[in-house]
């Protein structure tokens, strides 16, 4: 599949070229980068042209960031710590699940079904996926969540939507990671189970960071949700 690339000042768009845009993959980068973070990954992917798959890179806003001293960076909320029980931006979280609402219900508008909608994210991006997709009012094709940890685990029970309580989840991390441990994905990944969600579990031989492996399993995952 090949693509055309457009850059926005809150976004990077990559459109198909081959035929109209059928699908809708909405990719959240990590803390301190930006939209272009995951432009390269695409073409790996080799997707087939009839997906038709539009990817959405969205720019978070740049914000102060506790963790790294105060300094200001592109962050989808702010970060204290990052271990289990640690205090959590609640309306940081919120404000850019509302963001990410915002480009779920336009790519609807634009003739996407919900249900071809895939949203992704590394690391805070994904962190971002799994709290905005399993709270989203309409079935969404799936969530891909990688080098990550679900936020605001014990709201979710009550605040999870019932479209998406059986949606399909990929979860991928690296078994060396130092900066989201291995640990506290597990964690969020048991959480998820005993709450009936239905999460598929990779892990590789890596750090903070991805593969080629992983590259390959998303590919095939996406082919499978998207299909």
């Amino acid at each position: 599949m090949t693509y055309r690339l457009q850059e926005h000042s809150n976004e990077v768009l990559l459109i198909p070229t081959a035929r109209a845009a059928s699908a809708s993959v909405i990719w959240l980068h990590g803390l301190g980068a930006d939209g272009q973070d995951f432009v390269p990954i695409v073409p790996q992917l080799r997707l087939p042209a009839n997906l038709g798959v539009r990817f959405v890179f969205p720019h978070a806003p740049v914000r102060a960031v506790s963790l790294n001293q105060g300094m200001k960076m592109r962050a989808w909320y702010d970060i204290t710590q990052l271990s289990p029980g640690a205090a959590e931006d609640v309306r940081g979280i919120s404000d850019s699940s509302l963001r990410l609402s915002e480009y779920l219900r336009r790519e609807r508008d634009q003739g996407i079904p919900a249900d071809r909608i895939v949203i992704a994210g590394f690391s805070q991006g994904g962190a971002m996926a799994l709290h905005s997709g399993l709270r989203f009012a309409e079935r969404l094709a799936g969530v891909l969540a990688l080098s990550t940890y679900l936020p605001l685990c014990d709201r979710l029970a009550l605040e999870a939507s019932a479209a998406n309580r059986d949606i399909p989840i990929l979860m991928c991390h690296g078994r060396y990671d130092p900066i989201v441990s291995i640990e506290l994905a597990l964690n969020s990944r048991e959480a998820l189970l005993q709450q009936g969600f239905a999460v598929q579990w990779r892990e590789y031989p890596m750090r903070h960071e991805v593969c080629t492996a992983e590259i390959d399993d998303i590919a095939q995952w996406l082919r499978q949700v998207l299909a």
